[in-house]
C-alpha cells in the first residue's frame, strides 16, 4: 500500500503495479436477511430469548449512582482497580460471575459491604 493509501501488487522485479478492488455488489436487504439466517452462529433471538434476558448494570452506572470513585469503588467491594478501570473505559467485560456480582451489589450494596467487612466467625 502506498502512502495515499493505493494499493499496489509489486512484481519480482520491483515494479509496482495499482490493483483495483472492486467494490461488492449491492445486496437487498432480503438477500442480506437471508444470508444472516444461514449464518448458525448468528441466529435471530426469539421473544422468549429477550424475555430470558435481565439488564447486568454497567460498572461506571454503578459507581456513580453509589457516589464513589473507582478507588472507593474497588476498595469497598474487593475488585482489582486495573479490572475496574478496564471495565468502565470499555477495555474489556465482565465475566459472568463478575456481572453477577454486580447485580448484587446494585440490588443490595450495604448488604455486600457488610458481608465483605464482617468479622470471620
Amino acid at each position: 500500500m502506498q502512502d495515499n493509501g493505493t494499493l499496489v501488487r509489486v512484481a519480482a522485479d520491483g515494479i509496482e503495479e495499482a490493483v483495483t478492488v472492486k467494490p461488492p455488489a449491492p445486496r437487498s436487504d432480503e438477500a442480506i436477511t437471508a444470508a444472516a439466517l444461514r449464518d448458525p452462529d448468528a441466529q435471530p433471538l426469539t421473544e422468549a430469548d429477550f424475555a430470558r434476558m435481565k439488564p447486568v448494570p454497567r460498572a461506571k452506572t454503578l459507581r456513580r449512582a453509589l457516589g464513589l470513585t473507582q478507588e472507593e469503588f474497588a476498595a469497598r467491594y474487593h475488585i482489582p482497580l486495573g479490572t475496574l478501570r478496564d471495565w468502565e473505559q470499555g477495555r474489556s467485560e465482565p465475566d459472568q460471575p463478575a456481572r453477577a456480582y454486580l447485580k448484587v451489589i446494585a440490588h443490595d450494596p450495604e448488604g455486600v459491604h457488610r458481608a465483605l467487612t464482617a468479622a470471620p466467625h
